[in-house]
This record gives structure tokens, sequence and C-alpha cells, in this order.
């Protein structure tokens, strides 16, 4: 009788997972764990030690939801709050595993784990398989090493090409070892009710928000109001469930196509599209380059003119900065774990060109809160605003006066995340300082 273990990362879901549906095929009992990274910091000097309350919310959510599913199938989730490396040993050695399934993750100090793990485990058999991405590696039409250097030229390549249809549900996973019931951790998770209006947890909520906003008329004018900072009707306000897995990209497509065909084609449901693929060039970005990633010069091996102001950065984090808007987007990030595009855009540009801050502490800082923290798409876009990434500009400089007058012309955003307060200053002077002589 073969054991296998599924790990789950950012794959949070039954629909279209063909990992787990794999795995379901090739063994006999099957063990499906998720570690939860608690702790990161061992990784990066500037890395996250905890989750902001929201992200951590919404990741207890999507778990639990995980969970029931699961139960539903007659399975369970053995949630691990240690790595991979520490936690997987003992049930290898416990249940005598012979087969380890995992999806394909973007995540440079993930793959090192799952690595380290076949270093050790030479006689286990070890299986990735994409379900992150709207295409697998192999359909691309270049080597990953050659990965497009924008992504214009990367949409050109790939935006007529087909892209597979979603797997069905698996039918049924093999079931457990009985013994894995008596290691079941209860969650730390209080429950809240759902609401077709906020982030909550799970492939359940994802699947209804998706039906929700393709059976609206809301996709018709996505193009249009996409950039609004705060309202829940603008955006598709997908990106939390798919950072987790709890949608996939290609389940998004699906509907879009079927959007198409029962609704309209329009250059506003093209734009989904368009979305999805910046999100898709992101992820194989990651994969290129790897821990490049998390580099101060980036992947143009320049380095920007900025380094670390504690107090800069720290007023920056608390929304206490000379400009309102950017105060309203870091108060509203504090308090919910979700910011718009745009406001990301004008907070990363703030950061790095008007208070001269290492753009990685702004990455981490973000990684630490938002719901839809995806490790491609946040360093990814970092890397973009810093100059240091896939862009062909220096840098991304936005003129905060010029954007708050676009779009927040009456100040109805600052008021409502009290953008306006600010304490008047942005640099200490204390006794660590250089002195300061009179003239």
């Amino acid at each position: 009788m073969l054991t296998g273990l599924f790990l789950f990362q950012n794959d949070l879901r039954l629909h279209d997972n063909r990992a787990l549906s794999l795995a379901a095929q090739e063994v006999d009992r099957l063990i499906c764990v998720y570690c939860f990274p608690y702790n990161q910091s061992h990784q990066r000097p500037f890395s996250v030690r905890s989750f902001g309350q929201a992200r951590q919310q919404f990741q207890l959510e999507s778990l639990a939801c995980l969970n029931k599913q699961l139960a539903n199938q007659k399975q369970v989730l053995l949630v691990l709050f240690e790595s991979p490396l520490t936690a997987l040993p003992s049930l290898i050695t416990r249940f005598d595993i012979t087969a380890i399934y995992r999806s394909e993750n973007a995540g440079y100090y993930e793959n090192k784990e799952w690595q380290l793990l076949e270093q050790r485990y030479p006689f286990l058999h070890f299986t990735t398989t994409a379900t992150h991405t709207l295409f697998d590696q192999a359909e691309l039409s270049f080597e990953l090493s050659k990965l497009p250097v924008s992504f214009s030229k990367f949409r050109k390549l790939v935006e007529d090409q087909p892209i597979q249809p979603c797997l069905v549900n698996t039918a049924s996973l093999p079931p457990p070892p009985s013994q894995i019931l008596d290691m079941r951790v209860d969650l730390p998770i209080e429950p809240q009710a759902p609401s077709h209006h906020s982030f909550y947890g799970g492939e359940t909520a994802g699947l209804e928000h998706l039906q929700h906003y393709f059976a609206s008329q809301q996709p018709s004018q996505y193009k249009q109001t996409r950039n609004a900072l705060d309202d829940w009707q603008s955006s598709t306000k997908f990106s939390p469930w798919l950072a987790l897995g709890c949608l996939s990209a290609r389940k998004i497509i699906e509907a879009l196509d079927a959007y198409h065909n029962r609704v309209e084609r329009n250059p506003s449901t093209e734009w989904i599209k368009f979305e999805l693929l910046w999100r898709e060039y992101f992820q194989w970005y990651a994969h290129c380059y790897q821990q490049d990633l998390f580099l101060f010069k980036g992947i143009k091996n320049k380095a920007p003119h900025t380094s670390y102001y504690s107090e800069r950065f720290r007023r920056w984090c608390s929304g206490n900065t000379p400009y309102p808007i950017v105060n309203a987007c870091m108060n509203q990030l504090n308090l919910t774990g979700y910011m718009s595009n745009r406001g990301r855009q004008l907070a990363a540009s703030c950061l790095v060109n008007e208070l001269s801050v290492d753009w990685r502490y702004g990455a981490s800082y973000f990684e630490q809160h938002l719901l839809d923290y995806d490790v491609a798409a946040n360093w990814g876009n970092w890397q973009y605003i810093a100059g240091v990434g896939a862009d062909a500009r220096e840098h991304r400089h936005f003129n905060l006066k010029k954007q708050t007058e676009q779009y927040d012309p009456h100040g109805v955003f600052i008021r409502k995340w009290q953008g306006d307060i600010f304490d008047g200053n942005l640099d200490a002077v204390d006794a660590a300082d250089w002195p300061i002589y009179p003239e």
C-alpha cells in the first residue's frame, strides 16, 4: 500500500488542482499537509517576522475552508506551524511515505526547501506540477532563461496562445492514515460572516465572488473604473484568492470567456485578461531570476540612490508623511490588508523617490500586510517601481499632487482614511544624529 504526502502551499483549492489530482491517482493513502509560514525572518534580514492581522485572518479562513472541502471527501488537512524542512521528516518516517507532491511555486526560498528535501530523501518520489499559471513552462515559446525583458514583449508572445481548460474537481481522494486524525491542530481563527462586499478567505468565497462579478455588468466597465482607490465595484478583487490559490487563473479565464459568449467582448473585458497576463509575466519573472528578486540592485545590477532611513520608513508605514494620498493608502492597508493597484504605485513611488528609502523594506512591509501577497507580483512590481526590474525606464516617479487631483479630487478617500494627519516631522533629530552647529 503506497502512502503519499501532498504539501499544500499557494494552491488552497480542490478545483483545477492538477497536482492534487495526480497524487490522488498514484497513491492508496494520502496525507494532506500545510506548513503555516508564521516566521520568515530567517530568510532575509528585511523579511517579515509575522503576518499583519488581516492577512493572517484571511489565510486562516482559507485553510479552514480547505479543511472543510477535504472533509467532504473524508480527508483532513494537517496544519503545522513550522517549515516543511522541520515538519515533514517525522511524517515521512512515521507513515513510511513513498511519494511527495506539491504544486509548482514561484518562491525562491520555498523551492530551496523543496530541493533540500529531495537531497535528503533521494529514495522518495518527488513530483511538482504547475497549477499557479495560465501556461505550463513547456508551452512557452522561449526558454525560461530568455524571458523577455519587458512585459509588452512577453505579452506579444503569449496573448494569442490557447489556454488549457480547467480541470474538473477530483472525484475522490485516497483516505488518510487513521493516526492523522489524532494529530489535527485547531486553527486559531475567529469565525466571521462572509460578505459579497468584503474579502473572506477560502475557495468557496472565491468562487462565489467570481460568480457574482461576472453576473454583473462590472466587467464591461473595468478599464474605466480599475484605478479607483476605494470602491468594491471598481476592480475585479480576485487577487487575494488568486494569491493563495483559492482561485486558479484558468478558472477566471474560463469565466471571462463565458462572459464574452453571454454578454459582450469589449476593451474593458479584454483588459481583465491583460492584467492576468501581467500576473503571468511576474510568475515566470520570479522563476527566471530566483534570488535576484530580492537584491537591492534587482535584475539590472544597478543600485538605486536610496538607503535605509529608519524614521522615514516608520512614518511611511504608519501613514505619517507629508503626502496625504500616501498616508490614506497606508492607513487603509494597515486596517484592512487591502490597497488598490493605483495606491500601491503611489505608496511605492513615495517611499523610493520622495523618502529615498531602500525599496526592499517597502516590499517586505507589503508582504506582511497585503491579503493578496504574492512573492512574484509583489517583489517584481517593487523592482519595477524602483527602476531595477522589468522596465526600460530608469524608475517610475509619480507626481503625488497630480495623482491626488486625478484620483481623489474632492479628498473623499483622504478624509475617510485620515490621510491628512501629519505631525510635521519627517526626520528625527536627537543625540544619535550628527551634531548641528549654530550659524
